[in-house]
């Protein structure tokens, strides 16, 4: 399965652009969170995104809530928080927001550690984790050098092992990757990152 995946798009007209076009080759799209800017201008997000005509999977940001993007989203398009969904044979489980909370005030859409912790606790097996959040230690750097990844998002990749775990959030290492056990780690960014899963 050809999968194309983004992160942090923040109504950016020129990479949906791009994505759209590249969209094309996809058999599916996965979007990591953050498609506008301070909970403003989600609809206008998806409407850059609307020629996708793909399989699409989302998971929410911190700029944007799970219920938000639920109401936004094509009624085709799964929102993935805490929930998990099959797509030709691939196992996605998805998780949004900012974990741990980020210090960016009341409008940011976050999500405690102990929180994280529990939405994931169901989650027994998958092939691609999707998450807003890094895990602590891997592409979760700010330009200061501090490491704000979650510890959550980290213990569950350790328990299961996916074959991907895709996440954005930190700006400042979009395009690194990582890796943890068997796991890739992959901080997309909103240029669009391919990947072949499956057989």
């Amino acid at each position: 399965m050809k999968i194309l995946a983004f992160s942090d798009l923040h109504l950016a007209r020129r990479a949906a652009a791009d994505l759209v076009a590249a969209s094309a080759d996809a058999d599916l799209v996965i979007g990591a969170g953050d498609f506008c800017n301070m909970r403003e201008g989600l609809d206008q997000a998806m409407q850059l995104l609307a020629g996708i005509a793909a399989p699409m999977v989302l998971v929410p940001g911190n700029n944007e809530s799970a219920e938000e993007l639920r109401a936004a989203a094509p009624a085709s398009v799964p929102v993935l928080h805490g929930e998990e969904l099959e797509i030709g044979g691939l196992r996605l489980f998805g998780l949004g927001g900012a974990v741990p909370p980020a210090p960016f005030g009341d409008w940011s859409w976050d999500v405690t550690e102990e929180t994280a912790e529990a939405l994931l606790a169901p989650c027994d097996a998958v092939d691609v984790l999707v998450v807003h959040s890094p895990p602590k230690g891997v592409a979760d750097r700010t330009s200061t050098g501090l490491s704000v990844g979650s510890t959550a998002v980290r213990a569950a990749i350790e328990r299961l092992q996916p074959q991907l775990a895709l996440c954005g959030h930190i700006h400042d290492c979009w395009g690194e990757r990582g890796q943890i056990g068997r796991t890739e780690v992959v901080n997309l960014g909103p240029a669009g990152t391919w990947f072949e899963v499956g057989e």
